[in-house]
């Protein structure tokens, strides 16, 4: 049997993780234009009734908001720390990674427990559109409000889901690393990040479009 039959080519390591980025970075481009449209749907509906979105928006529960938003950016910040000491040494820093990627796989189940709850007080308040929704409120819900509310449930539903993703993936790969599996490197670390970081991105932007609208009224 030929050395090239025992060991890669050179060079064919290194067009692992560009192959990989590519993928991770085609995949992002997709949900960018799925989220997109979303937001381009609320924008379009935001104009047709300003006050139905900021009287829907004063509904929310921006504390919540605010501290998941806060937990996101706690775990991207543990995905980066571990990303870059696989990429430095995964060998030596196996324990380093699997513990920062478990307090991030921690914080983002955090974050799906806090949103269940979110949404149970809003099912509660009667702040899902359809018969009853705002039953109780001194004002009733202008056209905008109900629309507002639907945007809300889809678009924070799909990003749930993002997220469950991720934690099942995070923490799968801390699991390598603990197990020191030869897959756990620095280059499935980084596409991982990557991921991660699109996830908390889309929340960065869904927060002020629903939780900050016009709150002061």
């Amino acid at each position: 049997m030929s050395a090239s039959h025992v060991h890669p080519a050179p060079g064919a390591l290194a067009t692992v993780r560009p192959a990989g980025e590519l993928g991770m970075w085609i995949f992002i481009a997709s949900e960018m234009l799925f989220f997109g449209g979303l937001m381009l749907a609320y924008a379009w509906a935001r104009a047709a009734d300003p006050a139905g979105f900021a009287q829907a928006s004063r509904h929310t529960h921006v504390l919540i908001g605010t501290v998941n938003t806060a937990l996101l950016l706690s775990s991207s910040l543990l995905v980066a720390l571990a990303s870059l000491a696989a990429q430095i040494d995964a060998a030596a820093h196996a324990r380093s990674c699997r513990n920062l990627l478990a307090g991030a796989a921690l914080i983002g189940l955090l974050f799906l427990a806090l949103k269940g709850v979110e949404y149970r007080m809003e099912w509660r308040e009667h702040l899902v559109p359809g018969p009853g929704f705002f039953a109780g409120e001194a004002e009733p819900p202008r056209r905008g409000a109900a629309l507002f509310f639907a945007f809300y449930f889809i678009a924070t539903g799909l990003h749930a889901v993002h997220v469950a993703v991720g934690v099942l993936w995070l923490g799968a790969l801390g699991l390598a690393f603990h197990r020191r599996e030869s897959w756990a490197d620095g280059t499935r670390a980084h596409i991982a990040g990557l991921y991660w970081h699109f996830v908390d991105a889309v929340w960065v932007l869904l927060y002020p479009l629903l939780y900050l609208v016009e709150r002061h009224r």
